[in-house]
């Protein structure tokens, strides 16, 4: 019997076939279509309350003019660094000692002008912020400080040449050129920071749909997180200029030393010409920081309540600012009370500028400068940046939010650790001979012949201290910034920067301890007071994570009221956007 088909069966079923493979496809079509018509309406939308818990944050991208004002912080901080790394040294030393100095003032004599002109390069930030917020605006003021930091250096340049220089003629060369330097760091370092940060649209958060599929909150939280570390990563490219600095200083001379940063500090002035028309600049507000001190000053008339200051709480009074302006000084507020525990931080930091330094000149060298080894903190910085931004964070977001009470809360404790490791190393140090716990001073055979010990050993404590900058410094300016109302983001900036002034106060008031042989104690002490700020500051201060994102939203009301600004006064920022 056949079991062939008619020919007529044959269509009919091919028919049916190519019937069912066209209602695949249109299916398909269908279902593309509807993907990307999902994806369409996704894409830039406003996030729900449970994808900004539950979506990956990713950071916008970051806009050239961001790059031209990093070129302007690492030329400063190239020069900031390279000419500071000398000065223990120069400070401490006669030009008989091993390593040879210039003007003779022993450990504890230069310890306390390092911790001042530490001091008086973080009061200044108040000045610059001041005159930035108030009259002239970010770029202006750096450009202006520029110019005045680079008759700093020349004045110490000229002053360290050995054919012209005493001892008398280098002391007041010195003191003269670190307050010029001193005063312009501040006028540059209070504006840089916010600079780069306003080049970064305020934008809210948004889906953002990846060429994957994936679909991400685009943050800009994120993004200026991601700016900060950048920049903080420029400063520590910047500070690779110790390892120069210190060889020439060891091989040449102290005036060599002083002459790169001279000469590379113009490339900072380049920096600023070339992007003068590519820079967002945003307008100076109208006597802003007296109207915030004054609004401050009504809180505290009435029991530190911020409310009585709200013209709506009390329109009779005719206040010249809006409830939001009150709403932008209780955030700066907030930020501002963050910082209080920040000088014992900064205490810490401020060892590796100095009794680091002259603890290394207690050890074997093996040919290096004692003061190469900063340059390990900045190495760090370097490697560690990336993976923190890159691998860390992104790992940890996963599972929580890594919020920035917590990270500072992390960094005193990586500063903790940073000194108990130089108090076991000092420990060690003194049971080596040939000096013990007098190194280089127990008979006059020795004053050049450290105690056996390979300087080696401290590198540890080096990189300690740079995973704590990573996360308590970085995340301190992250912190200023953000919270910091649009008009006066330089002047909080400032106030972040001067409990590092305050913190060299404290340095200057223990810098008496630090000498042999109560050096193990110093650092022990220093451990301790670091660890209960740290603890103390997560205590007071960790439910501020939970306000966080409700005290970032006040940053997109800023930019909305920026739009009632004459247009006039906001012409230049409108064509730096586009």
């Amino acid at each position: 019997m056949s079991t062939e088909k008619a020919p007529e069966v044959y269509d009919a079923e091919l028919v049916s076939t190519e019937k069912l493979d066209q209602k695949v496809s249109d299916n398909e079509n269908e279902f593309l279509s509807a993907s990307t018509n999902a994806e369409e309406q996704d894409e830039g939308r406003t996030p729900t309350e449970e994808e900004m818990k539950t979506l990956r944050h990713v950071s916008e991208k970051i806009p050239i003019s961001c790059w031209l004002v990093a070129i302007v912080e690492l030329a400063e901080r190239f020069s900031y660094y390279g000419l500071s790394a000398p000065f223990q040294n120069y400070m401490q030393n006669s030009p008989k000692d091993s390593p040879p100095g210039i003007l003779a003032l022993n450990q504890s004599g230069a310890t306390a002008l390092s911790y001042f002109f530490q001091f008086w390069c973080y009061v200044t930030p108040v000045f610059g912020g001041w005159i930035a917020d108030t009259y002239w605006g970010k770029y202006k003021t750096i450009f202006v400080f520029c110019v005045v930091y680079i008759i700093g250096i020349f004045i110490l340049f000229i002053t360290s040449l050995p054919a012209i220089t005493s001892r008398t003629t280098a002391i007041g060369g010195y003191i003269a050129s670190i307050i010029i330097i001193g005063l312009a760091t501040g006028g540059v370092k209070s504006n840089v920071s916010p600079l780069i940060a306003d080049q970064i649209p305020k934008t809210k958060p948004i889906i953002k749909v990846l060429k994957s599929g994936e679909r991400v909150v685009q943050d800009p939280n994120i993004t200026i997180q991601n700016v900060f570390m950048f920049f903080y990563l420029m400063i520590n490219i910047g500070s690779m200029s110790v390892i120069a600095t210190t060889e020439l200083e060891a091989h040449v001379g102290f005036w060599a030393a002083y002459l790169l940063p001279f000469c590379f500090f113009f490339i900072a002035l380049i920096a600023l010409v070339l992007g003068r028309n590519q820079y967002v600049k945003v307008p100076v507000g109208d006597k802003i920081i007296n109207k915030t001190f004054k609004c401050t000053w009504i809180a505290i008339n009435n029991k530190f309540n911020l409310e009585a200051a709200k013209p709506s709480v009390n329109p009779e009074a005719n206040y010249p600012w809006t409830d939001h302006f009150v709403e932008e000084v209780r955030r700066s507020v907030y930020a501002c009370k963050v910082f209080i525990f920040y000088p014992i931080y900064w205490v810490v930091y401020g060892q590796m500028l100095n009794n680091f330094i002259s603890q290394a000149g207690q050890m074997e060298l093996h040919g290096l400068p004692n003061d190469i080894l900063q340059a390990i903190d900045s190495l760090a910085i370097i490697i560690f940046i990336p993976i923190f931004e890159r691998l860390v964070y992104p790992f940890i977001r996963k599972f929580t939010p890594f919020k920035a009470i917590t990270k500072i809360f992390c960094g005193f404790m990586f500063g903790t650790g940073a000194m108990i490791y130089a108090a076991v190393l000092q420990h060690y140090i003194y049971k080596a001979g040939p000096c013990y716990d007098h190194p280089k001073a127990c008979a006059p055979e020795y004053l050049t012949v450290p105690n056996h010990v390979h300087v080696a050993i401290q590198a540890p404590a080096y990189f300690l201290i740079a995973i704590s900058e990573i996360l308590a410094s970085i995340t301190g300016l992250e912190y200023a910034y953000t919270k910091a109302p649009v008009s006066m983001k330089s002047f909080i900036m400032s106030i972040f920067l001067l409990t590092n002034a305050v913190g060299s106060a404290l340095g200057i008031a223990v810098s008496s301890t630090f000498e042999d042989p109560k050096l193990v104690w110093a650092y022990t002490g220093l451990a301790v007071s670091c660890f209960i700020a740290g603890c103390l500051f997560w205590i007071c201060f960790k439910h501020y994570n939970y306000k966080e994102d409700e005290l970032n939203a006040l940053e997109y009301e800023d930019e909305d009221n920026l739009a009632i600004v004459p247009m006039t006064s906001l012409s230049h920022s409108v064509k730096s956007f586009a």
